[in-house]
């Protein structure tokens, strides 16, 4: 009898150790893997683009991961997912804010179906110059642009180069007149349709994956995008003809869900904004560096480019695109003017 109390007391013991530990253990991790170390939680969480891992806003998104993990000492780490393996662009974008996926780098253009402010970034020829959109973009209202897309239940945390956006088809395309009736492929969002449909052609919106096989049955005649978009897509393959009247400078986003962000402590939110800051210089770089690259590959590939000498025509058709959407927002058109 002794026996048998000894080696059932024993075993009470054990399984209330175990369910304590137990409780302990879970009490220090989220359903989201994340954990307590010390005083300070550890994060790993995940960052989707849809750019190849070569890409320079890949390139920015390894570095900002990079600027995080090192400033946290491994404490939080950021998985970068290139090449749309956790979507395309909209898709990604709706994941983040239900906070199922906690960052992406987008283009500003799809953004504008979440946050409407972000349509006067993709009007037509309203940026003179690289140094014109920069200027604004780190001025006080395009910061301001950044953190308003809390309403949204993300936040802004950067953002990246993307050059200028320019067409190009499996038809000749040399003037304005040459895009009237063309199957034009252009991003998801109502400024890109207005836009292409008040220049003469087709609008026809569509995700970013599906460019190629569009191009290459006849579904689309062209699309539109910067050097290093038009040659990584392999969009070239198919059409060999490209026109640069540089209708649009629409920047990248670097985004965090407004669910993961308000998980973060006030140092480490300070501390992922600055370091995506930091990563900008990186990202700029290697974007002026493929766009020398690509613009080469392009002519040693055969594609013939056009420059617009005269952009008097094609700012007309789409001044009333401008007019349309400018008004809403006279206060972000002012500060655009104000910074040529």
């Amino acid at each position: 009898m002794k026996t048998k109390f000894v080696w059932g007391a024993m075993a009470s013991l054990f399984l209330a150790s175990s369910i304590l530990t137990g409780c302990s253990s879970q009490s220090g991790s989220s359903a989201e893997g994340n954990t307590e170390t010390g005083n300070k939680a550890t994060y790993t969480f995940r960052l989707a683009d849809t750019h190849p891992p070569d890409y320079p806003t890949v390139i920015g998104d390894m570095k900002f991961a990079e600027l995080v993990n090192e400033r946290t000492d491994g404490r939080i780490k950021i998985e970068v997912f290139p090449s749309a393996q956790l979507g395309e662009e909209k898709a990604v974008i709706e994941q983040v804010q239900l906070g199922a996926i906690e960052f992406t780098r987008v283009n500003a253009s799809p953004l504008a179906e979440f946050n409407k402010e972000f349509s006067v970034l993709s009007l037509p020829y309203v940026f003179e110059s690289d140094e014109h959109l920069w200027k604004f973009l780190e001025g006080e209202t395009g910061n301001q642009m950044l953190d308003n897309l809390e309403d949204s239940r993300m936040k802004g945390l950067a953002y990246y180069s993307s050059g200028a956006r320019s067409f190009y088809s499996s038809k000749p395309i040399k003037s304005l007149e040459d895009m009237k009736g063309q199957k034009i492929r252009v991003q998801q969002s109502k400024v890109n349709i207005d836009l292409v449909s008040a220049l003469g052609a087709s609008a026809t919106p569509m995700p970013y994956g599906e460019v190629f096989s569009a191009l290459e049955t006849g579904v689309i005649d062209g699309a539109e995008n910067n050097y290093p978009s038009f040659v990584s897509s392999n969009h070239y393959q198919s059409a060999k003809h490209m026109i640069l009247d540089t209708h649009q400078r629409t920047p990248e986003v670097l985004l965090i869900s407004k669910a993961a962000w308000d998980k973060l402590s006030e140092d480490d939110q300070k501390m992922l904004k600055q370091a995506a800051l930091d990563s900008v210089k990186t990202q700029r770089e290697a974007w002026d560096k493929w766009e020398k690259e690509s613009e080469q590959k392009l002519r040693d590939a055969g594609v013939t480019i056009t420059e617009v000498e005269d952009l008097a025509p094609w700012k007309e058709a789409v001044k009333p695109v401008v007019e349309q959407y400018g008004s809403e927002y006279n206060g972000i058109m002012d500060a655009i003017e104000e910074a040529r």
